[in-house]
């Protein structure tokens, strides 16, 4: 679809086996087939920098990390992504879909790890200035079924080693804030088999088109 406007941003977020992946794709054959152009990232990663600290993050090994050298690494990894791909891809009026962003980082890192809200406010501000995603959709279902999704998927990586609490505080601050901000986030209940999931995710794209 060819605009003169900017393009949406929409980040895609939540606990390990919410299922982000099987629905971005969903994700973006619906938006492609209302003649929207997208561009699909992840975070951390999405360019060959930012994917170079991602495996550094995810890296199981990697088990000295401190928590301050892990909020660091993902807005550096942020900061180039918005710079070189999701920036100039909204300008030229392409829809970002990205699998995770800001959010998973309060969630994580702040709700997860402890660090304080404020500290990530300052560097959101930093990096991003005014950026934020127009929506952010929250796959959220009980996380010890999504632990067990998560496990019969792949080998765990660094995050889905940590114990339960971490992922209890995880989920609560996606909940928190989603529910401070109703018209930034839609939570999508990730519990119910898939077809339900996008029964659930067209009523909300389609509302997003109707008020684009």
């Amino acid at each position: 679809m060819a605009t003169n406007s900017p393009g949406k941003f929409l980040t895609i977020e939540g606990g390990e086996g919410a299922g982000k992946s099987t629905n971005i794709e969903f994700i973006n054959n619906f938006l492609t087939s209302n003649g929207i152009t997208v561009l699909q990232t992840r975070e951390p990663g999405g360019t060959p920098l930012s994917e170079r600290i991602r495996n550094i993050l995810l890296d199981k090994s990697e088990n000295s990390i401190h928590s301050d050298t892990e909020l660091l690494l993902m807005f550096a990894a942020r900061a180039q992504h918005l710079h070189e791909v999701i920036i100039p891809a909204i300008k030229k009026g392409t829809w970002v879909v990205c699998d995770r962003f800001t959010d998973a980082t309060y969630a994580y890192q702040g709700g997860g790890r402890g660090i304080e809200m404020q500290r990530i406010e300052k560097l959101e501000s930093w990096v991003q200035g005014d950026l934020r995603p127009d929506l952010t959709l929250i796959f959220d279902l009980p996380i010890e079924v999504g632990l067990e999704r998560a496990g019969k998927r792949s080998e765990p990586d660094r995050f889905e080693l940590e114990d339960i609490e971490f992922f209890k505080r995880v989920r609560d601050t996606y909940l928190l804030r989603a529910n401070q901000s109703p018209d930034k986030y839609a939570i999508i209940n990730a519990e119910p088999e898939l077809s339900e999931v996008q029964k659930e995710l067209t009523c909300v794209l389609n509302k997003l088109l109707t008020t684009t």
